[in-house]
């Protein structure tokens, strides 16, 4: 089977993991009890995402949903600040320039896909002069829903107009490999970032690469079964 298109990560797969997610977790939940969300809808250690979602069905439940928009707004204005000071010290993967060169020469469509903001996505790939290679990149601020829903790598495939199973997912999260498995798209974890190899196989990973440079030859592989 020939591989069409591979659609990337962006924080902890292509690019260092620096975000300080543990404090912004926390600041994001402090601001959300601060406005009224009770402590029992914000489950420990759940991501933001996940607590503006249950802050989100709260809000309407109780007839508040213009409350809501505003919860998100600031909230995303407190994420993208984090953001803004990981993008700065953040490095390039090792071997992921390489690993883009050669996915290019192979004929391999590229997408991306982040639940970083546009603004924060444009500097990087700027900064480290990989723009070019991505055909579409897909921020949260481009669908209703980020990762694990399938929303972002359903808007890849169909630009790229290529058959979900000829396409591979590599990540460094969970939720990457839980909207991969829930499209039946070929997953491949890279144990770098927030999830360990554990993780990302109980989360549905068909492989674990080590490193980017290990991505081309497990392509290759894959094509001659």
């Amino acid at each position: 089977m020939d591989i069409e298109a591979v659609i990337f990560d962006l924080d902890g797969t292509l690019v260092a993991f620096s975000l300080d997610y543990k404090a912004l977790r926390g600041e994001v939940r402090e601001y959300l009890l601060r406005i009224g969300v009770p402590l029992s809808v914000l489950h420990v250690n759940e991501g933001v995402f996940d607590m503006l979602q249950n802050a989100e069905i709260y809000f309407k439940n109780n007839g508040k949903s213009e409350v809501f928009c505003e919860a998100r707004m600031q909230s995303l204005a407190i994420v993208q600040k984090y953001e803004k000071d990981a993008a700065a010290v953040t490095s390039l993967m090792p071997g992921a320039l390489e690993t883009l060169k050669e996915l290019k020469e192979m004929k391999i469509k590229l997408g991306l896909c982040t639940i970083s903001s546009k603004t924060t996505t444009d500097y990087l790939l700027d900064r480290f002069k990989i723009k070019d290679y991505f055909e579409i990149s897909v921020t949260r601020d481009g669908v209703k829903r980020v990762k694990p829903d399938t929303e972002q790598h359903e808007s890849v495939i169909e630009t790229l107009g290529v058959r979900p199973e000829a396409v591979l997912v590599v990540g460094d999260s969970v939720v990457d490999m839980q909207s991969a498995k829930a499209l039946k798209i070929i997953a491949v974890g890279l144990p770098t970032g927030i999830s360990t190899k554990e993780q990302l196989i109980k989360n549905g990973a068909n492989y674990i690469i080590t490193s980017l440079i290990d991505l081309p030859g497990l392509i290759k592989n894959i094509e001659k079964n």
